[in-house]
């Protein structure tokens, strides 16, 4: 997923875009895109992108009016992979990262990586342990030491205070 659609932006069938990219600026270089509206994919063009605040403002050409629009509310976007840029050394789609086996250092397995949350600074690791509890870990360079996608592990350092439970 490369982004979510938040709500309708005029009358022309144009829609608020929040990006789920490091990169929001990919956006301008993509020409088609699939998305995902309440169980229904669709595949369709972008037609033109504009940078608003921390948001894109993106004509879908499967949108002719706010009333399209109005119904995509909500939707996810998605590209094909070989759509989207190389990426540079320790940068990573999301879709690579979750699902990744999550071990710490000394290579005792905490559990799986579940979920991506967007903070201000950085972003943040939800981590599903063994015990179904969650673990929160920035995703900073102190904590995520290795990414090794062709095993499918990430080796963290868990800072103290932390781990759920612990004093």
């Amino acid at each position: 997923m490369i982004g979510n659609i938040v709500s309708t932006h005029g009358l022309k069938g144009e829609v608020k875009v929040y990006p789920a990219v490091d990169d929001p600026d990919h956006f301008f270089d993509l020409k088609k895109v699939l998305l995902k509206i309440k169980g229904e994919e669709i595949d369709t063009e972008i037609e033109r992108v504009k940078t608003f605040k921390n948001m894109l403002i993106v004509k879908f050409s499967c949108f002719k009016d706010v009333d399209e629009a109005y119904k995509g509310r909500n939707g996810e976007i998605y590209a094909l992979r070989s759509d989207l840029p190389e990426l540079e050394a320790d940068q990573y789609y999301e879709a690579d990262l979750l699902g990744l086996k999550v071990i710490t250092e000394e290579g005792e397995e905490l559990g799986v990586l579940d979920e991506i949350l967007r903070t201000g600074a950085n972003d943040v690791y939800s981590i599903k342990l063994k015990d179904r509890k969650e673990l929160l870990l920035p995703a900073i360079h102190e904590c995520v030491k290795e990414i090794d996608l062709e095993n499918g592990i990430m080796k963290v350092h868990v800072l103290n205070g932390l781990m759920p439970d612990e004093e």
